[in-house]
């Protein structure tokens, strides 16, 4: 695979100072997403080159590097959204954000804490397709949003599926401190299955996603090979929303997501 340059302007070096904080304040109050996109910034130190060169190595890859597509302004057209079918990935995304109150322009105004989130640069382009795909993975991986067990699941398939230590540490951190809030190890056996799940499926980042949310969902996630995830749900069972969603200040108010 080609080595491609750094980013501009960037130091190449992880800031774990700013890390350690965004953590701290992050497992104080998990609905706090803005923490996580520090987290991000401070350590996913030269995977966007890493992550842009595999995308450009699929057989698509070039066609939709070349288009450059801003999924948040497609996932924020009520139009599109509502194009989909019933049984299509698509018609879940769209019970997804009506049943969460979730928006693709939500975690926009929320990432601007990144800056160079938003230049004209293709790795910033790709960091951008990354942070508006991230719900559509909740639909496709089972793993509920507003929760801080699906949550923590998913930043672990997320750390299998594009590497960045950022999702790594996040995903560690939540399964440590569980152990002692809940009491037993349901909520970590969960988090753990998430990483095992991202590395089995295929890589959902080369995926032409305006094409995907067309397909019936149960196809696309045996295409992919997204495996249903077992340890999750019966953590999500014998844990009840109270403690699946340990980490967040509106814990016990989470609605389920669609399968």
């Amino acid at each position: 695979m080609a080595k491609l340059p750094p980013f501009p302007g960037t130091t190449g070096r992880r800031d774990w100072r700013t890390a350690f904080d965004a953590i701290r304040k992050l497992l104080a109050n998990g609905d706090d997403t803005t923490q996580v996109f520090r987290i991000m910034r401070a350590l996913n130190v030269g995977n966007a080159p890493m992550n842009y060169a595999r995308l450009i190595a699929t057989t698509q890859g070039g066609r939709l590097a070349s288009e450059q597509v801003e999924l948040a302004a497609r996932f924020s057209d009520p139009a599109f959204v509502a194009q989909f079918g019933p049984g299509t990935v698509g018609a879940a995304y769209r019970h997804f954000l009506e049943t969460t109150g979730y928006s693709a322009d939500g975690l926009v105004a929320v990432s601007k804490v990144i800056n160079e989130d938003q230049v004209q640069h293709p790795y910033a382009w790709f960091g951008r397709r990354v942070r508006d795909t991230h719900d559509i993975w909740h639909v496709l991986t089972g793993y509920q949003a507003d929760e801080s067990l699906g949550e923590a699941c998913l930043v672990a398939f997320s750390y299998a599926q594009v590497g960045g230590l950022g999702w790594a540490f996040i995903a560690v951190a939540a399964a440590l401190k569980s152990l002692k809030a809940t009491g037993n190890t349901l909520f970590a056996r969960a988090v753990w299955e998430g990483y095992r799940h991202g590395r089995r499926a295929q890589w959902l980042s080369g995926e032409d996603y305006e094409a995907l949310l067309a397909e019936p969902i149960d196809a696309a996630r045996a295409r992919l090979g997204i495996a249903t995830p077992t340890a999750y749900l019966k953590a999500q069972r014998e844990l009840g929303p109270e403690m699946a969603s340990y980490l967040s200040q509106r814990r016990g108010d989470a609605a389920p997501v669609a399968a």
